[in-house]
């Protein structure tokens, strides 16, 4: 990442990566029905054909509001806690956390997880919402105390019942707790000015009731693009997820957002590309690619 893209001033905010650590997805699955020969030359698979995976945060300081979109996997998973997998989990998912934590980072940038004033969750797969609870005394309670955590009511609709392709992404454990303590407010589609200068956009090719989030000032545009385009080669838009419900109405998504983000500058936010956090798109005949 170039040293002019390690941060972003957008308005009154500003835009910084916050990384939580690795993880590993099987290649095959982030890539669909892309080959692997074309895939592994940016994205190298370990012996068990995973890849690495950044489960990354943005943070957005302002001087009244610390404002986090996403917050990795968390902590939490060491717990034999309801139906999480403890150890095993990050065994499964080669998390591994010992050089960027979800907590760390924010001590880089001089917070602690007291000042974070709102949390904004694309969705509430495990990698997205799990550092949004932590451990207190065997008990999980939400890891910001202070603040307002927001999700699509849809989204939290489908993780409570989830179809058996997605059950395997979606723990009450990472969730219920926020709702138990009261700091859930649920949100019903696109939504401009969900707080000052962000808003929200609903995509449903991924999962039910993902949303994306775009801060701008009017003239600087960011879009983080969560599991819509999880990495800087996911901007093709046949290449998609296996783990995506709905792969053509995904890629009607991608062209939408990315049409407006090639022809006006935007900026896209890559939450799970390992090498690079903020990127552009241009247009490539009836595609897209990273600049």
């Amino acid at each position: 990442m170039s040293e002019a893209l390690k941060k972003i001033q957008i308005g009154e905010y500003e835009a910084l990566p916050i990384n939580t650590g690795i993880f590993g997805l099987d290649g095959g699955a982030m890539f669909g029905t892309v080959p692997k020969v074309l895939w592994e030359k940016s994205n190298p698979a370990d012996p068990q054909n995973r890849i690495a995976m950044e489960a990354r945060a943005l943070l957005l300081k302002g001087p009244q509001r610390k404002i986090l979109v996403d917050c990795g996997i968390g902590t939490a998973f060491n717990l034999k806690y309801g139906e999480k997998l403890g150890p095993k989990f990050a065994e499964i998912y080669a998390v591994n956390s010992e050089k960027d934590s979800l907590v760390k980072s924010l001590k880089a940038n001089g917070l602690d997880p007291k000042d974070i004033t709102h949390v904004v969750l694309t969705h509430l797969h495990f990698d997205h919402c799990g550092g949004g609870v932590s451990e207190d005394n065997g008990k999980l309670v939400p890891t910001f105390p202070r603040a307002k955590y927001f999700v699509q009511k849809a989204n939290l609709e489908n993780a409570r019942k989830p179809n058996l392709r997605e059950k395997a992404s979606y723990f009450s454990a990472n969730f219920e707790p926020l709702v138990e303590a009261g700091v859930l407010e649920l949100v019903e589609g696109d939504k401009e000015n969900l707080l000052p200068g962000i808003s929200v956009h609903v995509s449903n090719g991924h999962t039910r009731g993902h949303q994306m989030v775009q801060v701008s000032d009017g003239k600087t545009t960011l879009l983080y693009c969560g599991d819509l385009v999880p990495t800087a080669s996911h901007v093709r838009l046949p290449w998609v997820m296996g783990y995506d419900l709905n792969p053509l109405l995904l890629m009607e998504e991608k062209s939408r957002f990315l049409g407006p983000a090639a022809d006006k500058g935007w900026y896209l936010f890559f939450e799970h590309d390992p090498y690079r956090a903020f990127g552009q798109v241009e247009r490539n005949g009836q595609d897209f690619k990273a600049i």
